[in-house]
């Protein structure tokens, strides 16, 4: 029998791998506890993203399991903190810091292991959308996250809500908007807050962090003067889905034009003297209703109509990253019975299921397997299959890595469910409609004329 035969190896070992790469490089001096502590910062990192992969069927249970890893991993002789209460305290007060440099620390990992699904083409592609969260009806989530939604809701609908309707009109939850990798189908930041929090406004907080000559994809939802002029301002591009409810205009004479140059100029910002903002419109079709698109990037030769069709398909890959974390993750309604622990449980759950999906992309893609064959389910399974079995040997063949490497979608056909006639499904979608396109009118183009007169003498005073 030779020496490899000979080897053995706990499944802990794997852990404690994982979470030295993921945590690798990490800077932890701003992080002081106290004296009498026996957490470190390394560990409480390690607890709270084993906290998150754990799948015991309650938080508490889930603490005390970490809490047995986390010993093993360090081989600590003294115990660490022996209640959950005292656990949850040190993570609320350290989490603003740790999530801070977990997701910094993720974003290198990112960009250095997975460099060949970093771009699609030459571009950097991010995707943008939110989505909410169930919470439990308890009187804190109520305060903290209902109370500014009833002003939401006008009496003329109130009265026409069932009293069911009425209840789910008032449950809490939690908004959260991703800004999402196209390429790795990973997220790269995240905002969360109550059930009434503006995307609009956590996309513009979240633009500080995103790469330069980066190309934003997003729905009808993100279309505004504001938001796109903000996007240009970090020296990002966008492609956006307008609607109905977007006026655009044509001929306004601001620049040389060509087919499919619109403007986006509300009379608000004309009336304030801001210029207009200069776009090509691509119409595709989606096989139900005609789709339309503005963009920054005004010539063809940079981007043609087709390649812009398809880094906008892959805008929805966010709508499967929110599916994994509501339903593979169970993380639809979570847990927490207090506003402020909800907030915690939220941001570990998405920190652990960003951190599981990078690694499970390292494994599976230095075995030749592309970001799109990932089964979620299946890294899910395997992680915690890991953890139940930490002081078990592996065996043979049956590492996590190598686990990862084999989990990935079977390639059956799946029939389409849509046409099925669910009794929740929801049939009232209708689609956002085509944007109002207008020539400018003389009194438009005159005010353009002058607008573009004064930037010029500013420029050269």
């Amino acid at each position: 029998m030779s020496h490899r035969d000979q080897c053995v190896r706990l499944n802990v070992v794997c852990l404690r791998q994982c979470l030295r790469w993921l945590l690798a490089g990490i800077d932890w001096s701003s992080i002081s506890l106290r004296a009498d502590c026996f957490w470190t910062s390394r560990a409480l990192a390690s607890a709270a993203l084993l906290w998150a992969w754990s799948d015991e069927p309650t938080l508490v249970e889930r603490f005390y399991t970490v809490r047995k890893i986390i010993g093993y991993l360090d081989n600590r002789q003294q115990q660490l903190a022996g209640s959950y209460q005292a656990f949850i305290k040190l993570l609320g007060r350290w989490t603003e810091h740790l999530s801070r440099l977990i997701a910094t620390a993720l974003q290198v990992r990112m960009e250095q292991s997975l460099a060949e699904n970093w771009r699609i083409g030459n571009r950097l592609v991010f995707g943008v959308d939110g989505s909410r969260i169930d919470l439990p009806r308890t009187r804190s989530h109520e305060q903290a996250y209902s109370a500014s939604r009833h002003k939401r809701v006008t009496n003329r609908r109130r009265k026409k809500l069932s009293a069911a309707g009425r209840k789910k009109v008032n449950s809490p939850q939690l908004w959260l908007t991703t800004l999402w990798h196209a390429g790795t189908g990973l997220p790269w930041q995240l905002r969360l807050g109550p059930s009434n929090s503006s995307e609009r406004a956590h996309l513009h907080d979240m633009l500080e962090g995103l790469p330069v000559r980066s190309l934003l994809a997003a729905d009808a939802g993100f279309v505004g003067y504001d938001t796109l002029q903000a996007i240009l301002d970090h020296d990002a591009d966008f492609l956006i889905r307008v609607g109905a409810n977007v006026r655009l205009l044509k001929k306004l004479g601001w620049a040389r034009e060509q087919p499919g140059t619109v403007y986006l100029w509300p009379d608000l910002h004309a009336k304030a003297g801001r210029p207009p903002l200069m776009l090509r419109l691509v119409v595709a079709h989606n096989g139900k209703h005609p789709v339309y698109l503005v963009t920054n990037i005004l010539s063809p030769c940079e981007l043609t109509d087709q390649q812009l069709l398809k880094i906008y398909a892959k805008r929805w890959g966010i709508e499967v990253f929110y599916r994994h974390f509501k339903q593979t993750y169970n993380r639809r309604k979570l847990r927490s019975m207090s506003a402020a622990n909800a907030l915690l449980e939220a941001e570990w759950s998405l920190l652990g299921l960003w951190a599981m999906g990078l690694y499970a992309l390292l494994a599976a893609t230095a075995a030749g397997v592309s970001p799109a064959k990932i089964s979620f389910a299946r890294l899910l399974l395997a992680f915690r299959r890991t953890m139940r079995d930490y002081r078990h040997q592996t065996e043979s063949n049956d590492r996590l890595c190598e686990r990862l490497r084999i989990a990935v979608i079977d390639d059956y056909h799946r029939k389409n469910k849509a046409s099925r006639d669910y009794p929740r499904q929801n049939h009232n979608n209708r689609p956002a409609g085509k944007p109002l396109i207008t020539n400018a009118t003389p009194s438009q183009i005159q005010t353009a004329r002058s607008l573009k007169y004064e930037m010029k003498k500013r420029l050269t005073a």
